[in-house]
């Protein structure tokens, strides 16, 4: 073996194998800085994405909880005057649109970019989501940019607040299915506490009086409890048949103003229910709630079911919206009552479409009830008068059949067979609609 002396290697070729090395060590840093420059850069825009959908979603929901009573507001006053109160659920769903769109741009969303949907869409939409887009350039190694878009969502609601102590927001197990607002603890329909609200306000200012809230909406689990209790149905309905049920109606006190009560209830919609009950007190004025018959429109158990024959739906419509009565639970009452047969007689002697005796056709103003256009308008006013009276489909329905005195001595549907079949057929036809939510007191909350 040959042995051979070692390689010498020069110092200045060493050191540049070295700044070679710093050079490329130095491009990677700088690379990767830049890379994660870009990736700041994108994370920054969809921030400012993010927040822009987020106070969009909240200008939006804001919108609708200033709005959202004015949907259950009748479209017509007294004597067919417009209501100026009143919003129709388009113009109700533009006004919260538009609050979107103005709290994007405000925030540096683009308008144009800027999707606003209502999940759960119903009559009154509770809730609204939001999705912005937007783009950002990056800057990526070797001067190059690249446009990068970002996305953001975000959904928000109303719902009534709670006082915070456990109390279930929402109705359930009765004949109301909703928000529930409080008053001294006891739960009611939204527009009902807003009602007694002015009612006490009233008293206080006019007779020094405080009212009290006893009892408000109660479930049909809660009214069984209480018949168990003391079962005797004059003081204590079954279950299933009190009208406390609905969320409408409410015991008050104290009995120092039984008296003002009932000369000034009236003032606010509330009326007396019992004679010898001084101090429940319903509200009678329930616009927007299928369980009480009321309102024409979508959602409220208004649209005309397909049965309807041509030649009446547009009276039927124009009835509903006169006098603020659904207008499926009028044309479901024509089919049961005539068939929409305008010349039928029954042996009782009820004539025309809607099958009216003539006594009760002169007390309405009825003066022809063989008129289809003049007998469905005196069938919406009779039937606009009891559902205030009653306070429930069915109850308003036996009263027209029965009698308003039949249904008023026991507070139920009496135990006619005729009586009980027709309910019953009618309420199948409308197939069970359920309830609008009415609130007035509403929470705005960001969900996600």
């Amino acid at each position: 073996m040959v042995s051979q002396a070692p390689r010498h290697i020069d110092p200045r070729r060493k050191s540049g194998q070295a700044a070679l090395l710093m050079l490329g060590v130095l491009a990677a840093v700088l690379a990767g800085g830049l890379v994660l420059f870009g990736f700041g850069q994108a994370l920054g825009a969809r921030g400012h994405a993010q927040r822009a959908a987020d106070l969009s979603a909240v200008s939006a929901a804001q919108a609708m909880s200033r709005n959202f009573s004015r949907l259950f507001e009748p479209r017509f006053l007294e004597d067919g005057i417009p209501n100026p109160r009143h919003l129709s659920r388009d113009a109700y769903l533009s006004l919260a649109r538009a609050a979107a769109l103005r709290g994007a741009r405000r925030n540096g969303g683009d308008p144009r970019r800027v999707e606003v949907a209502f999940p759960r869409s119903r009559f009154a939409p509770t809730r609204v989501s939001i999705a912005v887009r937007g783009e950002t350039r990056v800057k990526l190694p070797g001067e190059r940019r690249e446009r990068v878009e970002v996305r953001a969502r975000a959904t928000a609601e109303i719902a009534v607040d709670p006082t915070g102590l456990g109390m279930p927001g929402e109705a359930s197990g009765g004949g109301y299915s909703g928000p529930l607002a409080y008053r001294q603890g006891k739960p009611m329909r939204p527009d009902v506490a807003v009602a007694f609200d002015r009612m006490a306000a009233a008293a206080r200012a006019e007779a020094g009086l405080t009212l009290l809230v006893t009892s408000g909406y109660r479930s049909d689990a809660e009214q069984a409890r209480l018949f168990a209790a003391h079962p005797d149905p004059k003081w204590v309905a079954p279950p299933g048949q009190s009208l406390h049920r609905y969320g409408t109606e409410l015991d008050l006190g104290p009995p120092a103003a039984y008296g003002w009560l009932a000369a000034n209830a009236g003032r606010f919609r509330f009326v007396k229910r019992y004679a010898w009950e001084p101090w429940h007190f319903g509200y009678t004025l329930n616009p927007g709630s299928a369980s009480v018959g009321w309102g024409g429109g979508e959602g409220s158990g208004g649209a005309l079911p397909p049965f309807v024959p041509s030649a009446y739906r547009e009276t039927i419509a124009r009835a509903a919206q006169r006098w603020n009565v659904g207008a499926a639970l009028l044309a479901a009452q024509l089919y049961v009552e005539s068939g929409f047969d305008p010349f039928a007689r029954s042996p009782s002697g009820a004539q025309g479409i809607a099958q009216f005796m003539p006594g009760t056709a002169a007390a309405l103003g009825l003066d022809n009830p063989f008129d289809p256009a003049a007998a469905i308008d005196a069938q919406a006013h009779l039937m606009r008068d009891l559902l205030r009276r009653f306070a429930s489909v069915a109850l308003a329905l036996a009263a027209y059949n029965a009698g308003a005195g039949a249904v008023e001595g026991c507070m139920c549907v009496p135990p006619y067979p005729e009586t009980q079949a027709y309910v019953a057929r009618i309420l199948g036809l409308l197939g069970g609609a359920g309830d609008i939510a009415v609130a007035d007191s509403l929470e705005v909350r960001l969900v996600s």
